[in-house]
């Protein structure tokens, strides 16, 4: 682009459009002189004759045709390219947003819906995944920032708590059940859990290792509504995050009693130090972290 200057361009646009330098020059409001010297220094920084007189009518010449041909393109692409810095610095663009499917259903569409009512032109995607996946990909620029489970670590990090969801344990309402849900009365019983490898796992395996139990649950599985549908069918009972187990009609077919003693695991916001904050990740970074509020 150092050899095309796009005002210049323009200029060659509209003497070709209005078929005289003088007609261009009322149409952009510059003085013929002015007109006539663009597009003599466009010719002279590309090397080529734009313009021949037919008559008292400008047309261009053969190279003028085939600059011409390209000057739609050319405008259709600079316009893009303004629109998009725009959308940046205006509040819109795009969020990459990582959690797990648990926050991911129960805690982040009302966040959602208000971050879209504020910026109805800002795109949000979301991936789900554990907390090591998720910090790993804020770390490497593939996410722009995340709602986990903590422990998360890493010197790259601004680590802000905003969240304590307290455990819970759902069985139905056949089973017989104490009225202190503790380790070992889960060890006599049935038990289903969240699949190894996320801290929400091994926040629940570590609950029962301080009670004495090493618990082989009977089945483990990676979706909260497939653990609520396999306890729903009676086959055992399940530890499950709090916000999984919402308070509502379709839960009656179920019994959700508190832990003994209690346990929760804390989500965190997770974004990196040096990140640039333009509007939409700023709002979104203020929305999550207002979670805080809303939990008190």
């Amino acid at each position: 682009m150092k050899n095309l200057n796009l005002g210049y361009l323009e200029s060659f646009r509209a003497v070709i459009a209005m078929g005289s330098f003088s007609a261009a020059a009322e149409r952009l409001q510059l003085s013929q002189p002015a007109v006539s010297l663009q597009v003599r220094q466009l010719e002279r920084s590309l090397n080529a004759t734009l313009i021949e007189r037919v008559g008292r009518k400008a047309r261009p010449t053969a190279a003028g045709a085939a600059l011409l041909a390209h000057a739609e393109q050319i405008d259709a692409a600079v316009t893009s390219a303004v629109d998009a810095v725009a959308q940046q610095t205006s509040g819109t663009g795009r969020v990459r947003l990582g959690t797990g499917a648990t926050a991911c259903i129960f805690l982040l569409p009302p966040v959602l819906k208000a971050l879209r009512t504020a910026l109805p032109s800002l795109e949000i995607t979301v991936t789900t995944g554990n907390t090591a996946e998720i910090a790993k990909a804020v770390e490497d620029n593939t996410l722009d920032i995340a709602l986990v489970t903590m422990p998360v670590s890493g010197r790259s990090f601004e680590i802000t708590p905003v969240l304590d969801d307290e455990f819970v344990l759902i069985a139905p309402r056949d089973l017989p059940l104490p009225a202190r849900i503790t380790p070992a009365v889960l060890a006599t019983k049935p038990v289903l859990l969240f699949e190894p490898g996320g801290n929400t796992r091994r926040t629940a395996d570590e609950w029962l290792a301080r009670g004495g139990v090493s618990l082989k649950p009977l089945m483990s599985l990676g979706s909260v509504e497939a653990i609520k549908e396999m306890v729903r069918a009676g086959l055992g009972c399940a530890v499950l995050p709090g916000m999984a187990v919402p308070a509502q009609p379709k839960q009656r077919d179920l019994v959700v009693r508190s832990l003994s003693p209690k346990l929760y695991r804390r989500l965190a916001v997770v974004i990196r130090r040096d990140k640039r904050l333009d509007r939409g990740l700023r709002q979104t970074l203020s929305a999550l972290k207002a979670l805080s509020s809303q939990a008190r």
